[in-house]
C-alpha cells in the first residue's frame, strides 16, 4: 500500500516483500462477505450473526450419545494430576479417545469418522477442555491442525492413505510450522524443500520447534520454501512428511515446559531428508494458505477448550465461595468476591457465544472466517487468563499448593494467549485485515480526486455510501423484547465504530501499518462489538426457546414470530432529524436496566461491561499516551 520515493533500503525490500505475499494470501480473489468484517463499515450482517447455530435435529442426539461416553471414561481414566506429574498424556487414554471417535470426529464416515460438524466437535472439545488442559491441546492438536490439513487439502489417495489409522487413533498427527525465525511470522519458514534431479521427490534441510505432538507423531504435515520455476524467489509448501524418512532427526523428544506438561512438545531436524514429489499436500507454493485455513479451524477449538476450562474455574471459585468462612461468613457473601463471580460468569457466557456463532459459520459453509476465529482466539484466552487469575484470588493461599487444581490450571491456560499465533500479532492482524476493505476504498476515492470529471460515478457512490453511513444507525433484528435495549445500544456503538475506522484511515493512510498502537483500540473495539453481538443472538434464542415452551407457541400455524413493537422501534434506523436531535451522550449510551423475570443476570452484566469497554476502545483512539509509550520504551531499550 506505501510507496517508497528514494531507493528502498534491505529492510524496505523485505517489508514489501512480506506486504506483497500477505496481499497474495489474503486479498485475492473476489470479495467474500464476512461477519467481523462488515462491522468496520458500520454495518451488520444480521444474516450470519441470526439465528443462533444449533446442532441439527439429526446430530442432536448422537452428540449427547457422545458426550455420555466421554464424561464417563474421563471420570474413569483421565487423572489431570498425574498426567502434569508424569508428563505424559498415557497411551491408554489415547486409545480410549479414538474408541470414542473423538480424534476423527469430523473425518467423514467413509474413513471410519462420525461427519460432525464443527459446531458438533466443539462441543466435544469443550468437555474434555474442561477435564485436562494437556488432553485438549494433544486432540487440538492431532485433529484440528495435524489431521485437518490432510482432511481440507489432501487428494484421494493421501486421505485413504493415511486418514483411517488417523482417524481410529493407531497413527497419530502434527503440524510442523514453528521455528526459530518462523512463530507468528509465518511466511518467514526457513526451512529449503529443493527439487530432486529427477524431480521424484524433495530433498528438505532445516528444522521446526515447539511441535506438540511430534515425538509421537506417525503423520506431520510439515512447511518448507520451495523454488519457483523461472525465479530466484521461493514460496512455502506444505508436505507430509513420516518419522521413517532417511534425515529425520527428533532432537529434543519432550521440552521442559511451564504447563500442558502433558503433551509431548519437541524440536525436529531434517537433514537431506528426500520426500516423495506425491507427498505434497496441496498446491505446490500454497503453504501459507494450508497453514492459515488450518489455524482458523485450531482456533475455534481453541475457543471450546477455553470454555470448557473456564466453566471449571467457576464452578471451583463458587463451590470455595460457598463453603469457606472468613470473619463469620462465607466468601461469598462479600461484595468484590461476588463482582469476581459475576465477571467469571459473564465471560463464561460470552465465551460459548462467541465459539458457537464462530463453528456455525464454517458449519455454513462460508469461505471466510479468518477475522471471526482470530478475535475468538484473542477475546477468550484473554478472558480465561482472567478467569483463571479470579479463582485463584478468591482461593487465597490454598490456590498456590499442587493439592489443589488451580496451581495446575494458571500454569496450563498461559501458553493460550501465545499458541496458535501471539494474541498481539492476531490484533493486528484483526485491525489490518478488517480495515483493508475500508481503506481500499478511501484511497481509490483520493487517487480519483485528481480527475474527478472522469471518476465522478466513483466519487458520487463513495459520497452516498458516506452519507448514509453518517446518519444510518444499523438495525439488529433480535426478536425478544427483552433485548430491545442492548440491541439499540449495540447498534449505536456500531455505528460510532464505523465512523472511527474512516476518520482513523484518513488521518493515518497508509502509514497505518506500523501504527500497532493506533491498531490496537480498534481491534478491541471490534472484538467487543463481535462478543456482544454473538452474546446477543444467544440470548435471543434462549428467549424465544423459553418464549415457545411458556406459552406453547405454535411456529408453525402461525408463521415466523413478528418483532415487539418496543424491539422494532428500539432497533429501527433512525433519520437525519432525529439524529442530529440526540444530545451528545447518545455515542456513549448507559446501559443500566433493571432485571426482568426473564433476564440472565450474566448475560445482562456482560452487555453492561462490554459496552463500557467498547466506549473506552473508542475514546482510546483521540485519547492515548502514544508518544509518551515510545519514549518510555526507547528509554528502556537503550539503558536497560
Amino acid at each position: 500500500m506505501s510507496i517508497a520515493t528514494h531507493a528502498p533500503t534491505a529492510g524496505e525490500l523485505a517489508r514489501q516483500q512480506q506486504l506483497h505475499q500477505a496481499e497474495e494470501l489474503l486479498f485475492t480473489g473476489p470479495h467474500r462477505r464476512s461477519l467481523a468484517k462488515e462491522l468496520f463499515w458500520g454495518r451488520l450482517a444480521a444474516d450470519l450473526l441470526l439465528p443462533y447455530p444449533r446442532l441439527s435435529d439429526d446430530e442432536r442426539p448422537k452428540v449427547a450419545a457422545v458426550l455420555d461416553e466421554l464424561k464417563t471414561f474421563c471420570d474413569a481414566h483421565l487423572d489431570p494430576a498425574e498426567i502434569d506429574r508424569q508428563a505424559d498424556v498415557p497411551r491408554e487414554v489415547i486409545d480410549g479417545l479414538g474408541r470414542l471417535g473423538v480424534l476423527g470426529m469430523t473425518a467423514p464416515e467413509s474413513v471410519g469418522g462420525r461427519s460432525f460438524s464443527q459446531l458438533a466437535y466443539c462441543r466435544v472439545l469443550e468437555e474434555l477442555g474442561s477435564r485436562c488442559s494437556a488432553t485438549s491441546i494433544f486432540v487440538n492438536a492431532h485433529h484440528s491442525i495435524g489431521m485437518r490439513a490432510l482432511l481440507l487439502f489432501g487428494t484421494a489417495e493421501q486421505k485413504q492413505r493415511w486418514l483411517p489409522d488417523l482417524v481410529s487413533g493407531k497413527k497419530l498427527a502434527a503440524f510442523a510450522l514453528t521455528e526459530p525465525q518462523a512463530g507468528s511470522d509465518a511466511a518467514n519458514v526457513q526451512t529449503m524443500a529443493t527439487p530432486s534431479a529427477d524431480g521424484a521427490s524433495y530433498v528438505l534441510n532445516g528444522g521446526k520447534r515447539y511441535i506438540t505432538n511430534a515425538a509421537i507423531a506417525d503423520v506431520l504435515t510439515v512447511m518448507a520454501r520451495t523454488p519457483i520455476p523461472g525465479r530466484d524467489d521461493t514460496q512455502v509448501t506444505a508436505f507430509l512428511v513420516t518419522p521413517d524418512m532417511p534425515g529425520f532427526r527428533i532432537v529434543t523428544p519432550r521440552m521442559e515446559k511451564l504447563g500442558i506438561r502433558g503433551t509431548a512438545t519437541s524440536t525436529l531436524a531434517f537433514h537431506e531428508m528426500a520426500v516423495p514429489r506425491e507427498n505434497i499436500l496441496g498446491q505446490l507454493g500454497k503453504g501459507l494458505k494450508v497453514a492459515l485455513t488450518v489455524l482458523d479451524f485450531g482456533r475455534t477449538t481453541f475457543g471450546a477448550c477455553c470454555t470448557g476450562l473456564a466453566k471449571t474455574c467457576l464452578r471451583l471459585a463458587a463451590e470455595h465461595a460457598r463453603t469457606r468462612i472468613q470473619f463469620g461468613q462465607p466468601l461469598g457473601a462479600f461484595e468484590l468476591v461476588q463482582e469476581k463471580l459475576a465477571r467469571m460468569a459473564a465471560s463464561t457466557y460470552a465465551m460459548q457465544a462467541m465459539t458457537t456463532v464462530t463453528a456455525g459459520l464454517i458449519d455454513r459453509g462460508l469461505d471466510d472466517y479468518m477475522l471471526e476465529t482470530a478475535m475468538l482466539k484473542v477475546w477468550s484466552t484473554e478472558a480465561l487468563w482472567t478467569i483463571v487469575n479470579d479463582a485463584f484470588q478468591i482461593f487465597g493461599g490454598a490456590a498456590y499448593f499442587t493439592d489443589q487444581p488451580l496451581e495446575r490450571i494458571l500454569r496450563d491456560a498461559r501458553i493460550n494467549l501465545i499458541g496458535e499465533g501471539a494474541n498481539e500479532v492476531l490484533t493486528s492482524f484483526i485491525a489490518l485485515v478488517g480495515m483493508r476493505d475500508v481503506g481500499e476504498e478511501l484511497r481509490t476515492v483520493r487517487d480519483s480526486l485528481w480527475h474527478p470529471w472522469h471518476e465522478r460515478d466513483l466519487l458520487a457512490a463513495f459520497a452516498r455510501r458516506w452519507l448514509l453511513q453518517f446518519v444510518h444507525i444499523p438495525r439488529i433484528p433480535v426478536q425478544s423484547r427483552e433485548l430491545a435495549p442492548y440491541a439499540w445500544t449495540l447498534s449505536r456503538l456500531l455505528h460510532h465504530f464505523g465512523l472511527i475506522v474512516d476518520w482513523t484511515l484518513i488521518r493515518h493512510r497508509e502509514a497505518i501499518l506500523d501504527r500497532q498502537l493506533v491498531q490496537e483500540p480498534i481491534a478491541r473495539a471490534a472484538m467487543e462489538l463481535f462478543a456482544s453481538l454473538c452474546v446477543l443472538s444467544r440470548r435471543d434464542a434462549e428467549l424465544l426457546a423459553s418464549d415457545g415452551e411458556s406459552k406453547d407457541r405454535d411456529a408453525s400455524s402461525h408463521g415466523p414470530r413478528r418483532q415487539h413493537g418496543a424491539a422494532s422501534a428500539a432497533n429501527r434506523s433512525w433519520g437525519l432529524s432525529r439524529f442530529l436531535w440526540r444530545p451528545c451522550s447518545a455515542w456513549y449510551p448507559a446501559t443500566r436496566m433493571g432485571l426482568s423475570p426473564s433476564e440472565n443476570p450474566a448475560a445482562t452484566l456482560f452487555f453492561a461491561q462490554s459496552a463500557r469497554r467498547i466506549r473506552q476502545a473508542l475514546r482510546q483512539v483521540h485519547d492515548h499516551d502514544h508518544a509518551a509509550i515510545v519514549r518510555a520504551a526507547a528509554d528502556v531499550l537503550r539503558w536497560g
